[in-house]
């Protein structure tokens, strides 16, 4: 048993757009509050923080040790990254997060994480069994034995499956499941009460549009409302819903593990919706969602992977925010400009539109099943 845990943290990020610069102020916010919630644990030893960002190498706490990585982001590889920490530092037990990941994690859940991990050699804890947001495990020398993993979802799937660990899943709550990626996940919590100090300061500057958040709250609030999830919805985001709103769920889930199974990279994903949306366009396929639903959260990323275009960051995110006079590509484009004209509060974004930011809804309205 280990008596104390290193933990790796990788912030690298290249800003090509104003979207894509306000996404990084406010990660580093939350990369300021988690590093603090971290630091306090009794159990860590070291911070290594992994990062292409200059502004992020000065620290005063000595734990925190910088590691300027300047490999291009589309060079950069996950596991060779990390083995090379572990041989140079000789790391035994690694907690490994992404620096705006898990921003609402509690000091008790962190805690838990790793006198678990620390408990048990052969052993991991993280927060999904295939998109991890947090992950630690130990001993971390099992990346030597292994071909190194691309990324850390694919790291997960060679513990589990390659190394034998045994997993251990954290409980699924507001702190373990809501995460950072897209500019939808900053609308979710500026229109709520959580965050950090260094975060809500952020997202108070950033003064971000949050009427499409609100309306969907009022609907959330009705008497059996239909609502739409559409994307890689997870049986317990439709659980989560079901337990606490009174609403009729109109599900279609497709594409769960695009990335973690490799059918993004591999240009292999498809999508029935996708097909629909090809052949009746935009404005019909809202047309229609509004006249069926009240209200509706799209996981745009199986959309937009089906049409087998290379997308820019930029125009993901202006979609996401629904600033279609931003986007360049003619399709996402016309698709953000009918989502935005909506008659119903649509709101369109990544993977955790349809899982973290549902907990925030959650815990924010709180549960009205009687």
């Amino acid at each position: 048993m280990q008596s104390k845990l290193d933990v790796v943290i990788f912030e690298g990020n290249q800003a090509n757009s104003p979207v894509e610069e306000m996404l990084v102020r406010a990660r580093h916010a939350a990369l300021h509050d988690n590093l603090a919630k971290i630091l306090a644990l009794p159990d860590v030893h070291r911070v290594f923080l992994v990062t292409n960002r200059p502004e992020l190498t000065v620290w005063s706490d000595e734990r925190i040790l910088p590691v300027l990585n300047k490999t291009a982001p589309a060079d950069f590889h996950f596991g060779r990254e990390l083995l090379s920490l572990v041989e140079r530092y000789r790391l035994e037990a690694v907690l490994c997060l992404g620096g705006a990941a898990v921003p609402l994690i509690s000091q008790a859940e962190l805690t838990d994480a790793v006198r678990s991990v620390l408990g048990k050699a052969g052993r991991y804890v993280t927060n999904n069994v295939q998109s991890a947001d947090i992950l630690a495990f130990n001993p971390a020398t099992v990346l030597k034995e292994h071909p190194l993993p691309a990324t850390d979802n694919a790291l997960v799937l060679l513990l589990r499956y390659g190394a034998g660990f045994e997993q251990c899943l954290l409980p699924t709550t507001l702190g373990t499941q809501f995460d950072i990626d897209t500019p939808t996940d900053l609308l979710v919590l500026a229109a709520s009460p959580f965050g950090g100090p260094a975060l809500r300061a952020a997202l108070s500057s950033l003064q971000l549009n949050t009427a499409p958040v609100e309306r969907l709250k009022e609907v959330l609030r009705g008497q059996y409302p239909d609502v739409a999830l559409i994307g890689r919805v997870g049986a317990p985001a439709m659980a989560l819903l079901n337990q606490n709103f009174k609403v009729r769920l109109r599900v279609f889930s497709e594409e769960r593990g695009m990335k973690s199974l490799g059918r993004l990279e591999r240009n292999e994903v498809v999508s029935l919706l996708g097909y629909f949306l090809e052949e009746i366009g935009p404005e019909r396929f809202f047309k229609y969602l509004e006249g069926t639903v009240q209200a509706a959260l799209i996981d745009t990323r199986v959309l937009f992977a089906h049409l087998k275009k290379p997308l820019s960051d930029a125009d993901r995110f202006y979609s996401d925010l629904g600033f279609y006079e931003q986007v360049e590509d003619e399709f996402v484009r016309a698709f953000t400009r009918a989502a935005s004209q909506c008659a119903i509060p649509i709101l369109l974004g990544g993977h955790s539109l349809v899982s973290g930011c549902l907990w925030v809804l959650v815990e924010e309205i709180g549960c009205l099943i009687s």
